[in-house]
């Protein structure tokens, strides 16, 4: 009878233990899960607003496009544009490095960030509108316009003024080809030097965690209507992510979709 009641006891206890790692298996599977860019579903973040969002799985080569209308149309990159500015003036030398200053000239602007010295990094982390201008005077039209053409950036059209083309002006982009660009970027395969590549990749960190590095750059038109960008990419333990979200709102609105996207997906994690 005893070795019966200490039979059932093992059994139970075995049963428990195979419960408990049972249990525990969803949690582990979960980190390694591999997302399934396809089958995303985004419409909700938009909370009614016009807008796309693109994912491309650089690994697989699975691509999701919320709203293909939108992705293919061409609009202004605003401050996106600082991300092609930057890589243009450190290969033509027109900078020196991330690190290289201009001095804030005393004109006060709208936002106070903006109202003091800045290097080529802290002037796109800010997104300091007149030192990439500033930059852009220094590259030249003649070079600006080569670049802009060798890289096939949207419609290449800079006849807006070398410091003004693209923001609300001549140089349109679709968010499609804007991905197209960033991917090129992330793989290193745009005609720039490598280091000068890394750098800029450097200066885009938006933030980092234990399994992940988020990298983008914002943009925002308010001349005319409102519309806003947020194009980067993302890296986690095992995949690299490339997204462009466009919204008729800011670049703040357009970036905070996007991370609530990545939240939900869980490849942004805390």
């Amino acid at each position: 009878m005893k070795k019966g009641l200490y039979g059932f006891i093992a059994l139970l206890v075995l049963a428990a233990a195979g419960f408990s790692i049972k249990a525990a298996m969803p949690a582990a599977a979960a980190k390694d899960k591999h997302l399934n860019v396809s089958r995303m579903k985004v419409d909700n973040f938009f909370h009614g607003r016009e807008g796309t969002f693109i994912m491309k799985d650089v690994q697989t080569n699975q691509t999701y496009i919320y709203n293909e209308k939108r992705a293919k149309e061409r609009m202004t990159p605003q401050s996106i544009f600082k991300i092609p500015n930057a890589l243009i003036g450190l290969q033509v030398k027109a900078v020196r490095d991330e690190y290289d200053v201009k001095r804030w000239d005393g004109v006060k602007r709208e936002l106070d960030s903006w109202n003091r010295d800045h290097t080529l990094g802290s002037a796109m982390r800010e997104s300091v509108v007149w030192y990439y201008q500033a930059l852009a005077r220094d590259i030249g039209e003649p070079r600006m316009k080569d670049w802009v053409h060798r890289i096939s950036y949207g419609n290449e059209d800079i006849s807006g003024g070398i410091d003004q083309f693209w923001l609300s002006s001549s140089l349109t982009i679709s968010p499609l080809e804007e991905e197209s660009f960033i991917e090129r970027l992330y793989k290193e395969t745009l005609p720039f030097d490598k280091p000068v590549m890394k750098t800029v990749k450097r200066m885009m960190i938006q933030e980092e965690g234990d399994h992940y590095t988020l990298y983008g750059k914002t943009g925002t038109r308010t001349a005319g209507y409102n519309m806003g960008w947020f194009a980067g990419f993302i890296t986690t333990e095992k995949h690299s992510y490339i997204f462009v979200t466009n919204v008729n709102d800011t670049g703040i609105t357009a970036k905070q979709i996007t991370t609530d996207i990545l939240k939900k997906y869980g490849l942004i994690t805390h």
